[in-house]
């Protein structure tokens, strides 16, 4: 599985701990097995989805579009709070 990532990925990955890199890299694994593991968007983030994981004891969201059968884009990952507003924001 190829994964594409964007400039908004990276600024909120580099704010990360060693510890934390690591929780997100086994979320990244369970999407990379099952792409569909997200829950799908409607209306105005149609074809985007988001998948749910622990991180540090608190909720994060992963924003991910699913592009073809061996690639995935990874849009944005963050808490809650704003994360819906931001991710209207970003432009890929």
């Amino acid at each position: 599985m190829r994964l594409l990532v964007t400039p908004s990925f990276v600024r909120a990955t580099k704010k990360l701990h060693l510890p934390q890199k690591l929780e997100l890299d086994a979320a990244l694994r369970a999407i990379s097995a099952d792409p569909v593991a997200g829950e799908a968007k409607v209306g105005d983030l149609l074809g985007i989805r988001v998948y749910k994981f622990r991180l540090s004891n608190q909720m994060y969201l992963l924003a991910y579009r699913i592009l073809d059968a061996e690639s995935l884009k990874l849009l944005t990952l963050g808490s809650h709070e704003n994360f819906y507003r931001d991710l209207k924001r970003i432009e890929d």
